[in-house]
């Protein structure tokens, strides 16, 4: 193995639990009960969403710059926003300039964090990969320490003490083995530095992570041996990362056991249920393990699942909320045809208040629609407590024969 891809050892991580210690939190470790009950086997669930700055990227962004020399003027970094956060914190903590480019389509609510810590914000690209080339323009013109979001020993060692304090927190619970731990990919210096962590302590542990489909840079790059570059398309913009390093690859080539996919729909189910049943506010990029164990990838009799992350503009959740809400079938859409004539609506939604399913919106449709003449298409939009309750509606619409379907 090259020297620039080698993986850390256990001592490059302990030295960063060290710089870390004084400002990170310990975040903690709690069981899944509901979660156990769906997916049949025991679930828990590391609350590194707690941590400071709603993230695990502070433990990069303080051992990197730890190890900066004394005389450093300043930091440059790129981040959709998390590492951004961390970086602008670690920063001033240190009493140096932070200089961070983010794409433009960043998160509104991260870019004002980012500047509430300090850090000069500019907005630069359409992706996070030429918001860093910006970056490192920026860090050599100025002389300023460029701090890369995974790509580097000292980020991922970092990262990696997240591992450490879990091991503590499940050998603390008189458990055997480590079991199964689920991590969120994007660039892979949060799994690396786990997996890392974990692998050290106990050979035996299986490392899972989890990559969302519009962003599976990894799955492609193990697959061809090499970092691939990949179009990006999730609404998990944590993760959202064209292609990861050779470093990063290289850890989870040799420490990783598995990695899988889920899509836009079960992330934003899972970010639904973990509001609803664990009152935790999870960011898409932190929500992907557990929509990996909703949607039965994780083959574990115990597992433990990282939530990376709770940083999420409000407006955007109430978009994710409805499409999660969607996903998870408690939103029923169909379309019917009904005679043109009185009543005929009266009767439609009369069945909906026999089955006490709320209607929240009806749309009438007669030019441009496929109807007769004497005919006129509702589009219905409802609340539903699940996908039996929908399907129980559509059968009592067309017992009642009423022409109905799904849209």
């Amino acid at each position: 193995m090259a020297e620039g891809t080698r993986l850390l050892d256990a001592g490059e991580i302990m030295r960063a639990r060290v710089a870390v210690a004084e400002f990170v939190s310990t975040t903690p470790l709690e069981p899944a009960r509901w979660l156990s009950t769906m997916a049949g086997r025991q679930v828990f669930l590391k609350c590194e969403h707690r941590q400071r700055t709603g993230s695990f990227k502070i433990r990069g962004a303080l051992a990197k710059i730890s190890t900066l020399p004394p005389d450093t003027r300043g930091v440059v970094t790129a981040s959709a926003g998390n590492h951004a956060q961390g970086v602008a914190l670690a920063a001033r903590r240190r009493g140096i300039r932070a200089v961070v480019f983010m794409p433009r389509s960043a998160s509104a609510a991260k870019v004002r964090a980012t500047q509430s810590y300090g850090a000069e914000v500019r907005l630069e690209g359409d992706s996070v990969e030429e918001a860093m080339a910006a970056a490192r323009s920026l860090a050599a013109a100025d002389g300023l320490a460029y701090v890369h979001p995974f790509d580097d020993r000292c980020v991922i060692a970092g990262q990696g003490t997240l591992g450490v304090e879990l091991v503590e927190q499940l050998r603390s619970l008189g458990l055997d083995s480590l079991g199964t731990v689920v991590v969120p990919v994007g660039g892979g210096g949060l799994i690396a530095g786990v997996a890392a962590a974990l692998k050290a302590v106990d050979p035996g542990a299986r490392v899972v992570g989890v990559q969302a489909l519009g962003a599976a840079s990894v799955v492609e790059s193990l697959r061809q041996g090499r970092p691939v570059r990949v179009e990006v398309r999730t609404v998990a913009d944590g993760i959202a990362v064209s292609a990861p390093s050779e470093l990063t690859l290289a850890h989870v080539a040799e420490l990783v056991d598995e990695v899988v996919v889920v899509d836009d729909a079960e992330i934003t189910r899972a970010m639904v249920l973990l509001l609803e049943r664990q009152k935790a506010l999870v960011e898409p990029a932190g929500a992907v393990g557990v929509a990996a164990v909703l949607a039965g990838e994780i083959d574990a009799d115990r597992i433990t699942v990282v939530l990376s992350g709770g940083n999420v503009d409000l407006l955007l959740l109430s978009h994710l909320i409805e499409h999660g809400l969607s996903a998870a079938g408690r939103y029923l859409r169909l379309r019917a045809l009904l005679p043109d004539r009185p009543g005929a609506l009266a009767r439609l939604a009369a069945i909906f208040g026999e089955l006490g399913v709320n209607i929240v919106e009806v749309e009438h449709h007669r030019a441009g629609a496929p109807v007769g003449v004497d005919e006129v298409e509702v589009t219905v939009t409802a609340e539903s407590r699940g996908p039996e309750e929908s399907a129980e509606v559509l059968a009592a619409l067309q017992r009642a024969g009423i022409r109905v379907e799904r849209w």
